[in-house]
């Protein structure tokens, strides 16, 4: 893309994940060399006195800003305290537009340090580690903008290991500001912990602010910011104590993220320009600039793979979208499958009325019997549109044209060869206007949607399937709302400047900013003229004559403060650009752009899609490990192959005594689990597969295959009652059931930081059944989200909201929605209701609609979290304890009493538990049938799983937290 959208958001994200054990160690392998194979890392380990004897000493991030260019730099420590080697493991998150530019570990006074090579060359390295049975790897996808880097390495008897990250990226404006995303899990208290970060800004700080999402009051006062003109200087560092959950307790509430956001004044529109070191950046972002009317196409894919929730996201999102367009704007609907309808021949004013109707038909598109989808018709139908608007002159002169395309597959009807249907689009358009395609899901060919939007002025951007995919679509549409330039041109004096980045946009976006950057010719900047052009509701013409400050002569001691940030700030946009352009044009042109990013990427040490991070560890066995960027295609598939790993866990009938799961060839009674390479999963998940037949039984084990795909964290419970909790990383889930007296009420999630509070009631059987078992079920719930003032209760006959004195009813019966500030409600014919409480949490309550004329059994609720993410780890509650996680481990895997469902035993929370592997039904997806979910049960009201006892969570009203 040629606008300031080119490059996606970027956050400096980082995640530290340290596997723990007790007593703040990490979790170290004890497996023999004899039993290693094919690099496994840790699943499950064997169990000995020696191990738990590696601490993690200390752990800083140190993130330095300098006019949007950040530095990010982790630290670890950890100190082997044991009597024999130990494997220590290095696991960190970053942006996935961020570039790593140096890794290394010292150990023992010996510094390793990590080579950028070129990705072909280094291939042939691992290659030779993968056929010699090592897991070369080292950077994975990791959710949606993240990569993991992880390394591990084995360190000697009472030594210790330094770890040091460093990565590299430009902040991206988006939407008003910048932001930096720190995400850090320690899982355990860290003696030395610390998160610093260093803002210089030449322009001025308008405003800063800094939070985490686990900060209680008392860690609140820990966060200091100090912010002066230019500079902001914020740190956390909470002693050993403060980092606990309570005094007592082995965890620490240091889990989630710490985010700090920020912008710059802007008083020049002409921008601003910062020089360093031989190279500058020029800044440009206007203000006060008056919005230009758009046209817009949504064309909105209605095939048969859209149905089910893609769809009902699409029109959630579309009804918003359409209550934001402006009066001045224009609109037009067009949904397709092998055939292509629209709502109207020509766009329409988006007046009141009009906007009213178009709600209407969007609520009414019906998907299709057939799965085709006619994407080159569809396109062309929304380009025709516009253009005859534009020929009639229906349309404002100074507006923007637009299309936005929603699918979720490829061109399987009308014209399907896709060089062919790019070439018609590129064509029809003229560069007269922006397409953009959003694919949903996994099955969409992103690189073919990318590469059509690049080449008409517009980006492509994954929607990812969950329950925030409408408002993935509304975070695109804010981005692209408000254009306020067209055709931005920057211009320098030709004999004072050369390898410019690109200097002409097609659009500017209301908060965001144009950044171009480039090489001097000429030491005298005293007489750098700048000329900026761009088309606007006014035209947009400013020339000016910069007197810049060269940093590196009025700031030598700072080398990297003012000294080569400009240069590297000007490669890696370059590189970034290189790369977009290796993806269209001619094939010399997309040649010439691979091979001048590729010298750059080595040149400047960053890991880019065309090189890889060569990691030698000391252990002289051992094969170097490669660390690779991930391009959008290769995430994409990794996440269809069901995660984001190298292996895949296949079991072999064999014993061997005395070692329980881990990701090495390990012990279960009458199994031995291997590694079957290149086929990808989450984090070494493991499968147990349908067909395996445990001794002394003879038939199938079904109940212990998870083949769910990877979805979010779901936590829930339904039926009488049972309990689930279900981990993605893990690829598993707990569960267990809480049983009481009818009329009892428990808290579920209790969040004092938030203000969220959720109760539920049993009820029990109309009568005592046969068997002398009185089930019991959930038939009301109270919710309260104190803070906004909101109230819901809802049971089995009705649903009622109190805000503001008012009170509103809902009956089961009538699909609805309630939109307001502080809650949404969504109601639909299946008896499913959908409830989001501002800046907190999501969740659905379904009805169960029993016969009413069954002897024993009565209507009843299931109440199923969605997001909680923005919680504080002070949530708690029977489910709200477990929304930011639990660590277990299960050995020991045997026939239990039950055919077909073996017993295990487990560790957690320093406990030793005996669970049966079972299932439990999940109705999120389907009300009437449910769907099987293989889990490991808890018995006893979930003693050993909880914290606590059941009794501890019975509160005395709907709405009373004690």
């Amino acid at each position: 893309m040629s606008g300031p959208l080119g490059v996606p958001v970027l956050l400096s994200w980082v995640c530290l994940w340290l596997s723990w054990q007790a007593q703040g160690a990490l979790i170290i392998s004890g497996i023999p060399k004899s039993l290693e194979t094919n690099g496994a890392a840790r699943l499950l380990q064997k169990r000995n006195a020696d191990v738990g004897t590696v601490e993690v000493h200390s752990f800083t991030v140190d993130c330095a800003v300098r006019s949007r260019f950040a530095r990010t730099i982790m630290t670890s420590t950890a100190i082997n305290k044991g009597n024999a080697a130990r494997e220590i493991s290095f696991e960190v998150e970053l942006p996935k537009t961020a570039f790593i530019s140096n890794f290394s570990m010292e150990i023992e006074e010996q510094v390793y340090v990590g080579q950028v090579k070129e990705k072909e060359k280094a291939k042939q390295q691992y290659d030779k580690a993968v056929s010699a049975g090592k897991t070369a790897g080292l950077v994975k996808a990791s959710g949606r903008k993240m990569e993991k880097f992880s390394v591990s390495v084995n360190i000697a008897s009472n030594s210790k290991v330094t770890f040091v990250l460093t990565y590299e990226e430009l902040l991206q404006r988006t939407l008003g500001q910048y932001e930096i995303v720190i995400r850090v899990k320690p899982k355990e208290p860290v003696q030395e912990f610390k998160i610093v970060s260093n803002i210089f800004e030449p322009q001025g700080i308008s405003y800063i602010d800094a939070h985490a999402t686990f900060l209680t009051n008392d860690l609140l006062p820990l966060v200091e910011k100090t912010v002066t003109d230019k500079k902001a200087h914020i740190s956390f560092s909470p002693t050993i104590e403060q980092q606990r959950k309570c005094p007592d307790c082995p965890g620490t509430i240091i889990d989630g993220d710490f985010i700090i956001k920020y912008d710059v004044n802007r008083e020049k529109n002409l921008g601003d320009i910062q020089i360093a070191n031989g190279y500058f950046v020029h800044f440009f972002a206007p203000k006060d600039l008056t919005r230009l009317p758009k046209n817009v196409v949504f064309v909105i894919d209605r095939s048969g793979s859209m149905s089910g929730t893609k769809m009902q996201q699409i029109q959630e999102a579309m009804i918003k979208i359409l209550e934001d367009l402006h009066r001045e704007d224009h609109f037009g609907i067009i949904q397709f499958d092998s055939s292509v309808d629209s709502w109207r021949n020509s766009l329409s004013r988006a007046t009141e009325e009009n906007i009213s109707e178009a709600m209407a038909y969007v609520k009414k598109i019906v998907i299709a019997d057939r799965e085709s989808t006619d994407i080159n018709a569809a396109v062309l139908k929304a380009v025709d549109m516009l253009v005859t608007d534009r020929e009639a002159k229906r349309l404002p002169e100074k507006s923007i044209d637009m299309i936005i395309l929603l699918t979720d597959g490829n061109p399987t009807s009308g014209e399907t060869r896709i060089p062919l249907i790019q070439e018609n689009v590129r064509n029809a358009i003229g560069g007269n206007m922006s397409l953009y395609g959003l694919g949903f899901g996994n099955d969409v060919d992103y690189a073919f949607l990318d590469v059509m939007s690049r080449e008409n002025k517009g980006l492509a951007r994954r929607i990812y399937t969950g329950a925030d995919a409408a408002l993935q679509l509304q975070g695109f549409y804010d981005e692209v709302s408000s254009p306020l330039l067209l055709d931005v041109d920057l211009r320098y004096p030709d004999n004072a400047v050369e390898s410019l980045t690109t200097n002409h946009f097609s659009q500017l976006f209301k908060g965001s900013e144009i950044t171009v950057a480039g090489r001097l010719t000429d030491n005298d900047i005293d007489n750098f003229l700048v000329e900026v052009y761009g088309q606007g509701f006014e035209d947009f013409s400013e020339i000016g004559q910069f007197s810049a400050v060269d940093w590196s002569v009025m700031y030598p001691e700072d080398d990297y403060i003012f000294g080569d940030f400009t240069e590297r700030l000007w490669a890696y946009l370059t590189i970034q650009q290189l790369l977009e352009k290796s993806k269209t044009g001619a094939a010399d042109e997309k040649a010439n752009a691979t091979a001048k990013a590729l010298d750059m990427s080595l040149q400047y040490s960053f890991v880019t899609p065309l090189t890889s991070m060569v990691v030698t560890k000391p252990e002289a066995d051992d094969s170097p490990m490669i660390a690779d960027k991930l391009t959008e295609e290769q995430r994409q598939q990794a996440e269809r192959s069901g995660g984001v790993s190298d292996d895949i866990l296949t079991l072999t009938p064999i014993v061997l005594p005395d070692y329980i799961l881990t990701l090495t060839p390990i012990v279960l009674p009458d199994y031995v689990l291997t590694l079957t390479p290149n086929i990808v999963l989450p984090d070494y998940v493991l499968t147990l597969t349908p067909n395996i037949v445990l001794q002394g039984q003879g038939e199938r084990s079904e109940v212990l295959s998870h083949s769910r795909p990877s979805t979010p964290p779901n936590y829930f419970v339904d039926g009488d009652p049972h309990f689930m909790i279900e981990l993605p990383d893990k690829n598993d889930a707990l569960c267990f059931n809480i049983n009481d007296k009818p009329g009892t009420i428990f808290n579920l999630v209790r969040d004092p930081v938030s203000g969220i509070l959720v109760n539920g009631q049993i009820i029990g059987d109309k009568k005592i059944p046969p068997d002398g078992v009185i089930n019991t079920y959930f038939y009301r719930f109270g919710i309260t989200h104190w803070t906004v003032g909101v109230r819901l209760e809802v049971n089995t006959e009705f649903i009622t909201v109190y805000q503001g004195g008012e009170r509103i009813k809902l009956l089961w019966s009538a699909p609805s929605s309630l939109k307001g500030p502080n809650v949404d409600m969504v109601l639909t014919k299946d008896r499913s209701l959908m409830v989001t409480l501002k800046d907190s949490v999501k969740f659905v309550i379904l009805l169960h609609k029993v016969w009413e004329k069954h002897p024993y059994h009565r209507d009843y609720l299931g109440f199923y979290t969605l997001d909680s993410h923005l919680l504080s780890p002070s949530a708690h509650g029977l489910l709200g304890q477990f929304y930011h996680g639990i660590e277990y481990e299960v050995s020991d895997l045997r026939p239990g009493e039950v055919p077909g469902k073996p017993d295990a035993t487990m560790f957690v929370k320093g406990q030793q538990l005996n669970v049966t592997r079972g299932w439990q039904r999940d109705f999120r997806n389907d009300v009437k049938n449910g769907e099987n979910v293989p889990c490991w049960f808890i018995h006893n009201n979930g003693t050993g799983i909880i914290d606590g006892n059941a009794s501890d969570y019975i509160v005395s009203g709907l709405f009373k937290t004690t």
